[in-house]
């Protein structure tokens, strides 16, 4: 099969398109016919050698959507099943979903009824479960001032996508360290859009909920724009910070406000069935910015860390082969 390996930490360069084996069946996993992924900053972290815990060569690829083409459980899956499946170690302690094939534990892989197409399926798993995630955690109310820190990122452009389409007029500002993206971000959706200029929001406003996709490196500054009972759910970790450093919840939690966050790996099949039954009661249109081959992974990476960089990548396999209507 085809896969994109990374054999030495670095840059986009490092991704390395080639021939390798095509897993092999073993107990208690299943093989997928991978049809698309998206591409997502933790594999970018990986692949600059910043996931510790992971070992080169590695195939990186932490989401995927894609049928079942081998199962060590009928009783589970049939052949042919369009399933979805999102982090446990995926793309960090066994190969991901770069590749044409993916072999994965049963116990991680979900199967989806729905008629979107891949490229639309292939935008939501880990994004869309994300941003929802974080969106109940946020317990946000129509009458709810919101910012989202990070806001040209996937996750922060999905996240307006869930709240626009059950609150029609909720006022959802945005941040951007490049104000050059402001007019995309207004047609996109949002009402206003802060500049954040070295961890520092440029404005004194305060919000009553504002999702953290920028991470340890800004969630302190979050909270001095948080409104009495408000709430930060820190999600991201787009600043390339992992730990909040020298925090001190008794004073760093602004009076009367609360933390909270929300980790894609808290992920199972109810909570997956109900973000597809909330996208299609509330007609929400998902598509990605745009769209690579998996040969052209390294641009798909170069792009995301581009200044150009907005809204969710996902890469499809280019030969759908008879599945393309299943």
């Amino acid at each position: 099969m085809k896969a994109v390996v990374v054999y030495e930490a670095g840059g986009p360069e490092k991704l390395v398109y080639k021939e390798v084996p095509k897993p092999i069946l073993k107990k208690e996993w299943s093989l997928v016919k991978v049809m698309g992924f998206g591409v997502n900053h933790s594999e970018i972290f990986t692949r600059e050698g910043k996931s510790p815990s992971v070992h080169f060569p590695r195939i990186l690829g932490i989401e995927c959507v894609g049928i079942i083409e081998e199962t060590s459980d009928e009783n589970l899956f049939r052949v042919g099943q369009k399933v979805i499946s999102i982090m446990g170690e995926m793309g960090r302690s066994f190969d991901g979903s770069y590749a044409e094939y993916v072999l994965l534990p049963n116990e991680q892989i979900y199967p989806i009824e729905t008629d979107l197409s891949w490229e639309e399926l292939a935008t939501i798993p880990e994004t869309y479960y994300t941003a929802f995630g974080s969106m109940k955690n946020l317990q946000i109310k129509e009458s709810d001032q919101i910012l989202v820190r990070g806001a040209t990122s996937g996750v922060g452009i999905a996240f307006l996508n869930l709240i626009r389409s059950q609150f029609k007029t909720i006022h959802v500002e945005g941040t951007s360290r490049n104000l050059a993206t402001r007019e995309l971000l207004i047609q996109t959706g949002f009402d206003d859009v802060i500049e954040d200029k070295n961890g520092q929001l440029q404005t004194e406003k305060t919000y009553d909920k504002i999702i953290e996709l920028i991470g340890p490196a800004t969630v302190k500054d979050s909270f001095n724009h948080i409104n009495e009972h408000g709430i930060v759910c820190s999600t991201g970790q787009l600043g390339g910070q992992w730990f909040l450093k020298d925090f001190d919840p008794i004073t760093d939690i602004k009076a009367n406000s609360y933390l909270t966050s929300f980790y894609s790996d808290n992920v199972d099949g109810s909570k997956l069935s109900e973000l597809f039954q909330f996208i299609e009661k509330n007609k929400l249109t998902v598509k990605p910015e745009k769209v690579f081959e998996l040969k052209d992974s390294s641009k798909a990476h170069a792009f995301i860390e581009s200044n150009h960089s907005f809204g969710k990548v996902v890469i499809l396999n280019k030969d759908l082969g008879n599945y393309k209507n299943r």
